[in-house]
């Protein structure tokens, strides 16, 4: 039988012990901070990033996970007659997909190196790394690793609450929630990850609201279907994150749950205080 092995990017924020248990490779992302670089999750911790972020006066940036950084993974993993299907954050918010693609160019033309765009990240992407890892567990080939891989896109969604938009507006994320730019200060926008852009969804009047609000919109997104996977997700906010989670699995009973701190190239795009909520639903 074929060994077939995952290739992912820190975007997804999947809980360590997953990433072990399913033998999930991760390229980091690349953390900018004045002159200082970094390997994101790698050489800085969520901790450590949000810590620093409260007494920076130089804002971080980020830039895709390298071309070399891809080239030596999948040289690494082909050397030990891997297969690899490499399941990466969407490729309208970051050019990751690009270095991938560009890094399998370099290998041989026959090498068995699958790349897909999620048009997804944090535990959204994750939700779908975990369901191909499943898969692979239970025999599946590297094309049905493909196709499985493409048909959880349509299966998952997240929403999210910011306190501001500065950090996305800055980072050229915002997409169509630019809208809400220079809206009143009390209002705080909901968004969501859709078609792999973050889009524009509502805007409530407090912070509690959209936290509830969160719930009430994955819920119409799930529409009845099952099973649901849930993940609640923060950027320095757990307390939220897990009453978010709690109300969000009492209403819904998924068969999974986690909470994910997302990693710092997502907070560095995001803010802190965003807490949101991803689904898996139907598979």
């Amino acid at each position: 039988m074929s060994k077939i092995t995952i290739v992912t990017d820190s975007t997804c924020s999947m809980p360590e012990e997953l990433i072990k248990k399913y033998n999930i490779t991760v390229a980091p992302q690349v953390l900018i901070w004045g002159k200082e670089t970094f390997e994101d999750g790698v050489d800085i911790t969520p901790g450590d990033f949000y810590t620093r972020l409260k007494k920076a006066t130089v804002m971080p940036s980020t830039s895709q996970a390298t071309i070399g950084k891809f080239l030596e993974i999948y040289n690494n993993l082909l050397a030990q007659d891997y297969q690899i299907v490499s399941i990466l954050i969407s490729s309208k918010l970051s050019g990751t997909v690009n270095s991938a693609v560009q890094a399998k160019a370099m290998l041989a033309p026959d090498a068995p190196v699958e790349i897909i765009d999620s048009n997804s990240t944090a535990m959204a992407l994750g939700f779908h790394l975990l369901s191909v890892a499943r898969a692979i567990e239970q025999g599946a080939s590297l094309a049905e690793c493909v196709e499985l891989a493409q048909k959880a896109s349509q299966n998952t969604g997240l929403f999210f609450a910011v306190d501001t938009l500065e950090f996305l507006h800055r980072g050229g994320r915002i997409g169509g929630a630019s809208r809400f730019l220079g809206t009143v200060l009390n209002f705080k926008p909901i968004l969501e990850l859709r078609d792999g852009r973050v889009e524009a969804a509502e805007r409530v009047r407090t912070r509690t609201k959209s936290l509830s609000r969160i719930i009430e919109l994955v819920g119409e997104q799930i529409g009845g279907r099952t099973p649901v996977r849930l993940a609640s997700l923060h950027a320095s906010s757990p307390e939220d994150a897990r009453i978010v989670l709690e109300e969000a699995t009492k209403k819904f009973k998924p068969v999974e749950s986690y909470l994910s701190e997302v990693s710092p190239a997502i907070g560095a795009n995001i803010g802190p205080g965003v807490v949101g909520l991803t689904y898996m639903a139907g598979m």
